[in-house]
């Protein structure tokens, strides 16, 4: 692997807080796939106060909620993206994914000045 990599990270800033960035993309991802906000942390490594308290930033940020709960119970509760969190989601990996291919013909340039090792 080269040593030298481009990596652009992309993070929407709504007044004072991240509404989406690298992080809570992917801690959308690891909902979707668990099906729960404590599965989803404890997949990506983190405590279940960390995830929540992203999903509860996310949720206030945008206008509508991109992460809705269900309560426990006899069913048992869980997470789910909502269709704002999927369309948010999408649209943020299109993002990063323009942003990287948009930096390519700069990064060659950077990348002949660096020094060699």
């Amino acid at each position: 692997m080269d040593a030298n990599q481009l990596d652009i990270k992309l993070r929407i800033l709504h007044a004072e807080e991240v509404a989406m960035g690298p992080g809570k993309a992917d801690l959308l991802v690891a909902i979707e796939e668990c099906g729960s906000i404590s599965g989803a942390a404890r997949a990506m490594g983190m405590s279940y106060r960390r995830a929540w308290l992203l999903v509860d930033t996310m949720n206030r940020c945008f206008r509508e909620p991109l992460v809705a709960t269900a309560a426990g119970g006899s069913k048992g509760g869980g997470a789910y993206i909502t269709e704002a969190g999927r369309a948010v989601l999408t649209h943020y990996r299109r993002m990063q994914r323009k942003s990287e291919t948009a930096a390519q013909a700069e990064w060659k340039k950077i990348l002949s000045m660096l020094e060699k090792r």
